[in-house]
Protein backbone atom coordinates (compact mmCIF):
# COMPACT_ATOMS: atom_id res chain seq x y z
CA UNK A 1 0.00 0.00 0.00
CA UNK A 2 1.40 3.46 -0.77
CA UNK A 3 0.63 6.39 1.96
CA UNK A 4 1.04 9.65 0.92
CA UNK A 5 2.11 12.49 3.50
CA UNK A 6 0.65 15.79 2.15
CA UNK A 7 1.28 18.74 3.89
CA UNK A 8 1.13 22.29 2.67
CA UNK A 9 2.60 22.75 6.23
CA UNK A 10 4.89 20.11 7.26
CA UNK A 11 5.22 17.99 10.01
CA UNK A 12 8.60 18.40 12.05
CA UNK A 13 11.82 16.57 10.63
CA UNK A 14 11.61 14.35 13.53
CA UNK A 15 7.49 13.10 12.72
CA UNK A 16 8.43 12.49 9.51
CA UNK A 17 11.25 10.42 10.24
CA UNK A 18 8.99 8.31 13.07
CA UNK A 19 6.15 8.01 10.26
CA UNK A 20 8.70 6.42 7.52
CA UNK A 21 9.52 3.91 10.34
CA UNK A 22 6.25 3.23 11.28
CA UNK A 23 4.75 2.89 7.77
CA UNK A 24 7.71 0.77 6.29
CA UNK A 25 7.95 -1.12 8.68
CA UNK A 26 4.50 -2.99 8.37
CA UNK A 27 5.96 -3.17 4.21
CA UNK A 28 3.90 -0.06 2.91
CA UNK A 29 5.40 2.55 0.86
CA UNK A 30 5.85 6.12 1.65
CA UNK A 31 5.36 9.13 -0.25
CA UNK A 32 6.26 12.93 0.98
CA UNK A 33 4.34 15.99 -0.88
CA UNK A 34 5.29 19.00 1.56
CA UNK A 35 4.65 22.88 0.96
CA UNK A 36 2.96 22.49 -2.48
CA UNK A 37 1.50 25.71 -3.52
CA UNK A 38 -0.88 24.35 -5.83
CA UNK A 39 -3.40 21.82 -5.64
CA UNK A 40 -2.59 20.71 -9.13
CA UNK A 41 -0.09 19.20 -7.44
CA UNK A 42 -1.96 17.61 -4.73
CA UNK A 43 -3.97 16.33 -7.07
CA UNK A 44 -1.46 15.22 -9.25
CA UNK A 45 0.10 13.57 -5.51
CA UNK A 46 -2.99 11.15 -4.67
CA UNK A 47 -3.84 9.52 -7.67
CA UNK A 48 -2.03 6.55 -6.55
CA UNK A 49 -2.23 6.64 -2.63
CA UNK A 50 -4.21 4.15 -0.77
CA UNK A 51 -3.70 6.57 1.94
CA UNK A 52 -3.43 9.84 3.20
CA UNK A 53 -1.84 11.66 6.18
CA UNK A 54 -2.69 15.60 6.42
CA UNK A 55 -3.34 18.17 8.59
CA UNK A 56 -5.31 21.74 7.87
CA UNK A 57 -5.21 20.53 3.90
CA UNK A 58 -8.15 20.73 2.21
CA UNK A 59 -9.26 17.96 0.64
CA UNK A 60 -12.22 18.54 -1.75
CA UNK A 61 -14.37 16.35 -3.90
CA UNK A 62 -11.71 17.57 -6.52
CA UNK A 63 -9.15 15.95 -4.26
CA UNK A 64 -11.00 12.61 -3.74
CA UNK A 65 -11.64 12.39 -7.38
CA UNK A 66 -8.86 12.09 -8.72
CA UNK A 67 -7.21 10.11 -5.45
CA UNK A 68 -8.65 6.30 -7.33
CA UNK A 69 -7.19 3.94 -4.95
CA UNK A 70 -7.23 5.75 -1.98
CA UNK A 71 -9.12 3.61 1.02
CA UNK A 72 -8.48 6.03 4.47
CA UNK A 73 -7.58 9.47 4.99
CA UNK A 74 -6.07 10.61 8.21
CA UNK A 75 -6.07 13.92 9.79
CA UNK A 76 -3.58 14.57 12.37
CA UNK A 77 -5.29 16.71 14.43
CA UNK A 78 -8.94 16.94 16.02
CA UNK A 79 -10.52 19.29 13.66
CA UNK A 80 -11.45 17.54 10.25
CA UNK A 81 -13.80 20.36 8.54
CA UNK A 82 -10.95 20.70 6.07
CA UNK A 83 -12.00 17.84 4.55
CA UNK A 84 -15.40 17.14 2.77
CA UNK A 85 -16.22 13.84 5.15
CA UNK A 86 -19.77 13.43 3.41
CA UNK A 87 -18.06 12.90 -0.45
CA UNK A 88 -15.35 10.92 1.09
CA UNK A 89 -18.41 8.37 2.46
CA UNK A 90 -20.02 8.25 -0.75
CA UNK A 91 -16.75 7.16 -2.11
CA UNK A 92 -16.22 4.93 0.69
CA UNK A 93 -13.23 6.46 1.84
CA UNK A 94 -12.80 6.40 5.67
CA UNK A 95 -11.73 9.17 7.39
CA UNK A 96 -10.03 9.41 11.13
CA UNK A 97 -9.22 11.98 12.69
CA UNK A 98 -6.59 11.48 15.98
CA UNK A 99 -7.96 13.33 18.84
CA UNK A 100 -6.39 14.54 22.24
CA UNK A 101 -2.85 14.37 20.48
CA UNK A 102 -3.10 18.32 20.05
CA UNK A 103 -5.13 18.95 23.21
CA UNK A 104 -2.55 19.74 25.88
CA UNK A 105 -0.56 21.97 23.44
CA UNK A 106 -4.08 23.90 22.96
CA UNK A 107 -5.06 24.22 26.31
CA UNK A 108 -1.65 25.47 27.13
CA UNK A 109 -1.98 28.30 25.12
CA UNK A 110 -5.20 29.47 25.95
CA UNK A 111 -3.18 29.95 29.80
CA UNK A 112 -0.20 31.75 27.72
CA UNK A 113 -2.58 33.76 25.86
CA UNK A 114 -5.01 34.52 29.19
CA UNK A 115 -2.00 35.70 31.16
CA UNK A 116 -0.69 38.14 28.27
CA UNK A 117 -4.09 39.80 28.28
CA UNK A 118 -4.47 39.91 31.92
CA UNK A 119 -1.10 41.46 32.42
CA UNK A 120 -1.89 44.25 29.76
CA UNK A 121 0.66 42.62 27.13
CA UNK A 122 3.42 43.13 29.41
CA UNK A 123 3.27 46.99 28.79
CA UNK A 124 4.73 47.48 31.77
CA UNK A 125 0.79 48.66 33.73
CA UNK A 126 -0.38 47.01 36.33
CA UNK A 127 -2.64 43.66 35.52
CA UNK A 128 -4.94 41.42 37.11
CA UNK A 129 -4.24 37.53 38.33
CA UNK A 130 -6.24 34.76 37.37
CA UNK A 131 -6.51 32.81 41.07
CA UNK A 132 -9.64 32.64 41.99
CA UNK A 133 -11.31 33.71 38.92
CA UNK A 134 -14.49 31.86 37.60
CA UNK A 135 -13.08 29.77 34.26
CA UNK A 136 -16.01 28.58 32.44
CA UNK A 137 -15.79 25.55 29.97
CA UNK A 138 -17.60 24.92 27.00
CA UNK A 139 -16.99 21.27 25.61
CA UNK A 140 -15.44 19.12 27.75
CA UNK A 141 -13.34 17.27 25.59
CA UNK A 142 -9.93 16.15 25.57
CA UNK A 143 -8.72 20.50 25.54
CA UNK A 144 -11.31 20.87 27.82
CA UNK A 145 -10.18 18.79 30.08
CA UNK A 146 -6.66 19.96 29.75
CA UNK A 147 -8.05 23.24 30.31
CA UNK A 148 -9.55 22.01 33.08
CA UNK A 149 -6.48 20.31 34.99
CA UNK A 150 -3.97 23.67 34.41
CA UNK A 151 -6.81 26.43 35.08
CA UNK A 152 -6.74 24.13 38.99
CA UNK A 153 -2.69 24.84 39.18
CA UNK A 154 -3.67 28.62 38.26
CA UNK A 155 -6.27 28.15 41.47
CA UNK A 156 -8.94 28.93 39.59
CA UNK A 157 -12.94 28.33 40.09
CA UNK A 158 -13.93 25.71 37.31
CA UNK A 159 -16.75 24.82 35.57
CA UNK A 160 -18.14 23.09 32.26
CA UNK A 161 -20.74 22.62 30.13
CA UNK A 162 -21.14 19.97 27.46
CA UNK A 163 -24.40 18.75 25.80
CA UNK A 164 -22.38 15.68 25.08
CA UNK A 165 -20.56 14.71 28.33
CA UNK A 166 -23.26 13.52 31.29
CA UNK A 167 -22.79 16.13 34.94
CA UNK A 168 -21.81 13.14 36.52
CA UNK A 169 -18.83 12.83 34.27
CA UNK A 170 -17.80 15.98 34.37
CA UNK A 171 -17.85 16.58 38.49
CA UNK A 172 -15.90 13.24 38.44
CA UNK A 173 -12.84 15.30 36.65
CA UNK A 174 -13.20 17.84 39.93
CA UNK A 175 -15.18 20.29 37.73
CA UNK A 176 -18.45 22.14 38.71
CA UNK A 177 -20.84 20.73 36.11
CA UNK A 178 -23.23 23.63 35.11
CA UNK A 179 -26.99 23.16 33.26
CA UNK A 180 -26.40 24.87 30.14
CA UNK A 181 -24.27 26.89 28.14
CA UNK A 182 -26.28 30.20 29.48
CA UNK A 183 -25.83 29.44 33.20
CA UNK A 184 -22.30 28.98 32.35
CA UNK A 185 -21.89 32.12 30.39
CA UNK A 186 -23.48 34.21 33.39
CA UNK A 187 -20.97 33.10 36.18
CA UNK A 188 -17.43 32.87 34.12
CA UNK A 189 -15.11 35.47 34.35
CA UNK A 190 -13.15 33.72 31.71
CA UNK A 191 -15.12 31.68 29.02
CA UNK A 192 -12.92 29.26 26.81
CA UNK A 193 -14.56 27.71 23.84
CA UNK A 194 -13.95 24.13 22.70
CA UNK A 195 -16.81 23.54 20.70
CA UNK A 196 -16.41 22.13 16.99
CA UNK A 197 -17.93 23.91 13.44
CA UNK A 198 -21.04 22.46 12.84
CA UNK A 199 -24.51 23.74 11.95
CA UNK A 200 -25.69 24.04 15.11
CA UNK A 201 -22.11 25.72 16.23
CA UNK A 202 -21.62 28.36 13.58
CA UNK A 203 -22.34 32.03 15.13
CA UNK A 204 -23.84 30.61 18.01
CA UNK A 205 -21.35 32.18 20.26
CA UNK A 206 -23.52 35.44 19.51
CA UNK A 207 -24.40 39.33 21.40
CA UNK A 208 -27.31 37.97 23.75
CA UNK A 209 -24.91 34.53 24.92
CA UNK A 210 -21.62 36.59 25.29
CA UNK A 211 -23.57 39.53 26.80
CA UNK A 212 -24.52 37.36 29.83
CA UNK A 213 -21.22 37.84 30.90
CA UNK A 214 -20.26 39.40 34.38
CA UNK A 215 -18.23 43.05 34.19
CA UNK A 216 -14.90 42.14 32.87
CA UNK A 217 -15.68 38.93 31.21
CA UNK A 218 -12.80 37.62 29.13
CA UNK A 219 -13.60 35.02 26.34
CA UNK A 220 -11.09 32.83 24.71
CA UNK A 221 -11.44 31.09 21.19
CA UNK A 222 -8.98 28.26 20.78
CA UNK A 223 -11.58 26.46 18.57
CA UNK A 224 -12.86 27.44 15.16
CA UNK A 225 -13.39 31.31 14.21
CA UNK A 226 -16.70 29.93 12.29
CA UNK A 227 -18.64 29.54 16.38
CA UNK A 228 -18.23 33.38 16.83
CA UNK A 229 -20.98 35.90 15.33
CA UNK A 230 -18.54 38.17 14.59
CA UNK A 231 -21.10 41.41 14.06
CA UNK A 232 -23.00 40.64 17.21
CA UNK A 233 -19.68 40.59 19.56
CA UNK A 234 -18.15 43.53 17.46
CA UNK A 235 -21.64 45.45 18.58
CA UNK A 236 -21.39 44.20 22.02
CA UNK A 237 -18.02 45.10 22.34
CA UNK A 238 -18.33 48.87 21.31
CA UNK A 239 -21.33 48.82 23.77
CA UNK A 240 -19.50 46.72 26.76
CA UNK A 241 -16.25 48.60 27.01
CA UNK A 242 -15.24 46.19 30.02
CA UNK A 243 -15.22 42.74 27.85
CA UNK A 244 -12.49 41.30 26.27
CA UNK A 245 -11.87 38.79 22.94
CA UNK A 246 -8.97 36.87 22.93
CA UNK A 247 -8.55 34.23 19.39
CA UNK A 248 -6.32 31.31 18.28
CA UNK A 249 -8.30 31.88 14.94
CA UNK A 250 -7.75 35.44 12.99
CA UNK A 251 -11.46 36.59 12.94
CA UNK A 252 -12.24 37.94 9.57
CA UNK A 253 -13.34 41.46 11.02
CA UNK A 254 -9.66 41.57 12.89
CA UNK A 255 -9.10 45.09 11.69
CA UNK A 256 -12.44 45.68 12.99
CA UNK A 257 -11.66 43.88 16.43
CA UNK A 258 -8.37 46.02 16.94
CA UNK A 259 -10.12 48.93 16.96
CA UNK A 260 -10.53 47.44 20.91
CA UNK A 261 -7.34 48.39 21.70
CA UNK A 262 -5.84 46.61 24.82
CA UNK A 263 -9.29 44.26 25.03
CA UNK A 264 -8.45 42.38 22.16
CA UNK A 265 -6.07 39.74 20.78
CA UNK A 266 -5.31 37.18 17.98
CA UNK A 267 -2.52 35.03 16.63
CA UNK A 268 -1.47 35.49 13.19
CA UNK A 269 -1.97 32.37 12.87
CA UNK A 270 -3.80 29.24 14.06
CA UNK A 271 -1.08 28.52 17.05
CA UNK A 272 -2.69 25.72 19.11
CA UNK A 273 -1.25 22.69 17.80
CA UNK A 274 2.14 24.59 16.99
CA UNK A 275 4.27 22.44 19.25
CA UNK A 276 6.95 20.29 18.19
CA UNK A 277 5.02 17.23 20.91
CA UNK A 278 1.68 18.06 19.51
CA UNK A 279 3.43 17.59 15.66
CA UNK A 280 4.83 14.32 16.13
CA UNK A 281 1.99 12.92 18.84
CA UNK A 282 -0.55 13.43 15.79
CA UNK A 283 1.56 12.07 13.16
CA UNK A 284 2.76 8.93 15.38
CA UNK A 285 -0.86 8.08 15.89
CA UNK A 286 -1.83 9.04 11.96
CA UNK A 287 0.67 6.22 11.13
CA UNK A 288 -0.31 3.59 14.04
CA UNK A 289 -3.83 4.27 12.43
CA UNK A 290 -3.27 3.42 9.12
CA UNK A 291 -1.63 0.31 9.53
CA UNK A 292 -4.60 -0.56 11.62
CA UNK A 293 -7.03 -0.14 9.40
CA UNK A 294 -4.76 -2.15 6.69
CA UNK A 295 -4.33 -4.91 9.16
CA UNK A 296 -7.51 -5.07 10.96
CA UNK A 297 -9.82 -3.02 9.59
CA UNK A 298 -9.44 -1.06 12.78
CA UNK A 299 -12.21 2.21 12.02
CA UNK A 300 -12.10 3.02 15.91
CA UNK A 301 -11.51 6.82 15.33
CA UNK A 302 -13.38 7.03 11.64
CA UNK A 303 -15.53 10.61 11.87
CA UNK A 304 -18.08 9.91 8.75
CA UNK A 305 -18.95 7.13 9.59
Amino acid sequence: MKVLIATEKPFAKAAVDGIKKIVEGAGHELALLEKYTEKSQLIEAVADADAMIVRSDKITPEVLDAAKQLKIVVRAGAGYDSIDTAYAKEKGIVVENTPGQNANAVAELVFGMLVFMQRNFYNGKSGSELKGKKIGILAFGNVGRNVARIAKGFDMDVYAFDEFVSAEKIEAAGVHAVANKEELFKISDVLSLHIPATPETIKSINYNLVNLMPKGGILVNAARKEVIDEDGLLKLMAERDDLKYIADIMPDADAEFKKFEGRYFATPKKMGAQTAEANINAGIAAANQINAYFKDGDEKFRVNK
